[in-house]
């Protein structure tokens, strides 16, 4: 049996599922080209037959890898079959990821079929997909609340029909390290073709057990690993891609695995999600939180002075927490940004690079020390944005603790083309930016979420702020960046105002023109 891990990960699938992870075409892009940098090994893009806009980001993802493999989601019937190869048919070695439940639960009460009736589905479903493609992967959604048994007639039917890899997935993380390791190495024992297919393993969070999940089942035989950037996903998540490339990668003692994943990439690739999706990493979070590296007890200090290894069992350059300053500022050239950008993983066309350029100039005038962090923040900013119905060109406020003055904001942005301007007041200076926004807009979103974070330390910090709209059926989230964290709380709330928008536009279109792309409900998480 090979030594060699694979990493499939599904940051832009069961990912994007998460709360708030909502990311647009140029965002999905813009990780899916990270995936490749961090080496990963197969990337599921998302769910082609769910709705146009996945179907066109998955056919788009495609199209962009170079060497990666692109999966793409679809249940065990023909047209889901057909559109999910329709969507990954241009990349360079194409996967179709099809799935069914197969727990006594799922069965009766999510699919109202009887078991043979179940496996009959199977084997049309993933006879189909090889009709396409050798690239192949069954997942028996439920597996590890399914019966053993039936389990292997369930992958020994997959394998017959074609699929190549076989995926068990913890889909509601009720799995326990021991006996999950126990149902993996039972069915490879016991299914009679399991030597034909790679076996695979997808664990949810729900009791911080996913990655232990992980490890227990490929040190039982499990050589592909489906996991997320910072581990996000449905519910509490999924395995985290950094932890369990970290664990295979310092305890390689104890498992004996090897993988293609470019450990130093992983910081900047958890930095380049938390700042698309505007959720900061925590600072305990394992790897690539704030704390991970940071000593405070007397103890502890006085061990890492004499020998880092007495309290660090890896370094902060392994995982990519290279704290290195932009030697770069208003005098710089063009030449020296395009060359940063690159060193950073940004491949920017000349038009994109002319507008960061103008970005960095202004906010090198503004802040004496750029670090990575900041061009990172600032190129998610002017880049890679949705284009906007609605553009926040300049805001005031005003807001004092006088009595009897409350907090005034004055706001002007252009509306579909057309410049509009408004003034009014509000409790504090947030609510007046939001309320003369509003009355300019003429909408009243409910405001769910509001957070602040800082990219950096110091006074002069880039600030970022994400907030979650709802109104009416639709939600979005916006995020804004700046020095100032009121103009970055103006933008933060235009940006989700303009999702909104999209949201509602697409709404009445599907709803004005049904047609076989007319959303589907998101699949449960594997």
């Amino acid at each position: 049996m090979s030594n060699r891990v694979f990493f499939f990960d599904t940051t832009l699938r069961d990912g994007e599922q998460s709360p708030g992870a909502t990311m647009n075409l140029q965002e999905k892009l813009r990780i899916a080209h990270q995936l490749e940098v961090l080496g990963v090994d197969i990337m599921e893009a998302g769910f082609p037959a769910s709705s146009q806009g996945d179907f066109e980001s998955v056919q788009r993802i495609a199209r962009q890898a170079k060497s990666i493999q692109v999966a793409g989601l679809c249940r065990c019937m023909d047209s889901d079959i057909d559109r999910c190869w329709e969507a990954v048919k241009d990349a360079k070695n194409p996967r179709i990821h099809t799935f069914l439940s197969t727990s006594p639960l799922h069965m009766k009460y999510k699919l109202r079929k009887d078991p043979e009736v179940v496996l009959q589905m199977i084997e049309a479903g993933v006879r189909r997909c090889a009709g396409y493609t050798d690239n192949v992967e069954f997942s028996a959604e439920d597996a590890s609340r399914s019966e053993r048994d039936f389990l292997c007639r369930v992958v020994e039917t997959a394998i017959k029909a074609g699929a190549t890899t076989i995926n068990l997935p913890d889909t509601v993380g009720y799995a326990q390290p021991r006996k999950f390791a126990d149902l993996i190495r039972y069915v490879i024992e016991n299914t009679p073709n399991s030597d034909k297919a790679i076996f695979s393993v997808h664990c949810h969070n729900d009791l911080g057990l996913a990655v232990a999940n992980t490890l227990a089942a490929l040190s039982v035989g499990a050589r592909q690993a489906e996991v997320t950037i910072s581990g996000i996903g449905e519910r509490a998540g999924n395995a985290a891609l950094e932890e369990l490339a970290m664990a295979l990668r310092v305890r390689k003692d104890c498992y004996g695995l090897e993988h293609g994943i470019v450990t130093e990439q992983l910081y900047p690739s958890c930095r380049l999600l938390s700042m698309t999706i505007g959720q900061p990493i925590p600072n305990n979070k394992a790897i690539v939180g704030a704390n991970a590296f940071a000593h405070e007890s007397g103890i502890h200090q006085d061990g890492m002075l004499k020998n880092r290894e007495t309290y660090e069992i890896m370094t902060p350059q392994s995982v990519g927490r290279n704290e290195s300053n932009l030697v770069i500022g208003k005098h710089s050239g063009r030449n020296a940004v395009r060359n940063k950008f690159e060193s950073l993983g940004y491949s920017l066309d000349d038009d994109q690079l002319q507008i960061v350029f103008e970005a960095v100039k202004a906010l090198a005038d503004r802040k004496k020390t750029l670090h990575d962090d900041d061009l990172m923040a600032l190129v998610q900013e002017e880049v890679y944005r949705m284009p906007d119905l609605y553009r926040l060109r300049h805001v005031s406020v005003q807001s004092s603790d006088a009595g009897g003055v409350p907090p005034t904001a004055a706001v002007l942005m252009d509306v579909d083309g057309m410049e509009k301007s408004g003034a009014g007041f509000g409790v504090g200076p947030v609510d007046a930016i939001f309320n003369v926004i509003n009355d300019m807009l003429g909408r009243e979103p409910q405001l769910e979420q509001y957070a602040v974070n800082a990219v950096t330390g110091g006074t002069d910090a880039l600030g970022e702020v994400t907030v979650r709209l709802r109104e009416g059926e639709f939600s979005a989230v916006g995020r804004g960046a700046h020095p100032d964290i009121l103009v970055a709380t103006a933008r933060a709330y235009v940006n989700a105002l303009n999702h909104l928008a999209k949201k509602e536009k697409e709404g009445e279109r599907l709803h004005c023109h049904p047609s076989p792309q007319t959303p589907l409900p998101r699949p449960s998480a594997l």
